[in-house]
């Protein structure tokens, strides 16, 4: 008797079951309804492609995100490795003059990623060696390679034509090719093989369930064999990976090097990250629902940029969103 009480007082309401699963996609689908209905334009075929287009980066580097949850880490230096991707690609075009050819623009990317993969190396040793926090630990890199990128660049932006920190005038071009992948359709392109990529390797490889396995119970997952050192490691080094690209792609989107490129990215892959957590009732990291929750996030940020509102103003919304969607996930754990 006692025992049915009490599973009974446990059962949770249907309703709000269905809620904490479908809470995000029933936002999206609200949002584009109330949007559509005050404003016709919002509706419109270019607007959607615009959405699509604005979510790319952010979905890239969010999904990078997801990695390092899926250890129950989390990798804040993300933004910081976006923008040091960038300067360093933007000057292997316009200082260097990598961008003469196909192979050479190609090359330039190569190198780029493997120069960033030190910030990887500098976390995984961090975090799985000295044992410090996972925020605390990126949180230095994330300071530490803002400086770096804006040292290296002179403290100013990358652009064709500049005048280089020691003085003489950069003739190198950005490549057109370069600039064509971060047109559509082939940024979306690229965002969506990343993040089909990164959800098959998570749900279907031994290497993703152990990942798992790993920010779940480390404990556990180290008495059954697994490495737990190793797959933290490569979370960390998969998603600098992902941000790196995601620091490639504002690029080749337009077309130069930004102080701080890609830390205004950071807030929306986190928000992102936690928001897909909740989709489909799912409870832990996955690519699919970053996918979901960087599209609620920029269907949420035109919508409100087409109403007039303040750009300074959209991050409470932002925000307010992120609250929810993290008070969603909680919700259906307890």
């Amino acid at each position: 008797m006692e025992k049915t009480a009490v599973k009974n007082t446990n059962r949770k309401s249907p309703v709000l079951d269905f809620v904490t699963k479908w809470g995000t996609l029933l936002t999206i689908v609200a949002m584009i309804v109330l949007f559509s209905v005050t404003m016709p334009t919002f509706m419109t075929g270019a607007n959607m492609v615009t959405i699509i287009r604005a979510v790319c980066i952010v979905t890239i580097i969010a999904t990078g995100m997801t990695l390092s949850l899926s250890v129950n880490g989390m990798d804040l230096s993300v933004g910081s490795t976006a923008t040091f991707a960038n300067t360093v690609c933007m000057t292997f075009f316009v200082w260097y003059h990598m961008g003469a050819t196909v192979g050479g623009t190609f090359l330039a990317i190569f190198l780029t990623i493997i120069i960033c993969l030190v910030i990887a190396v500098i976390n995984s040793f961090l975090i799985v060696k000295l044992k410090i926090p996972d925020m605390l630990a990126a949180l230095s890199t994330m300071f530490m390679f803002e400086g770096v990128a804006m040292t290296y660049a002179g403290g100013g932006a990358i652009n064709e034509n500049m005048r280089r920190p020691d003085g003489t005038t950069a003739t190198g071009k950005v490549p057109a090719f370069f600039r064509l992948i971060g047109k559509e359709p082939w940024i979306i392109i690229v965002m969506l093989v990343l993040v089909f990529l990164v959800f098959l390797f998570l749900t279907y490889t031994k290497h993703g369930r152990y990942m798992y396995a790993a920010g779940d119970n480390p404990e556990a997952a180290r008495l059954s064999g697994i490495n737990v050192n190793k797959y933290r490691a490569l979370a960390y080094f998969m998603c600098t990976v992902l941000a790196s690209i995601g620091g490639i792609m504002i690029g080749a989107r337009v077309g130069n090097a930004q102080i701080n490129s890609g830390s205004s990215y950071l807030m929306g892959a986190v928000a992102a990250a936690h928001i897909g957590m909740s989709v489909a009732g799912v409870g832990k990291p996955n690519a699919l629902g970053t996918l979901a929750g960087a599209i609620l996030i920029g269907v949420l940020e035109n919508g409100l940029i087409m109403a007039s509102v303040p750009y300074y103003a959209v991050n409470i919304f932002k925000g307010a969103v992120l609250a929810i969607a993290l008070a969603l996930n909680y919700v259906r754990k307890k």
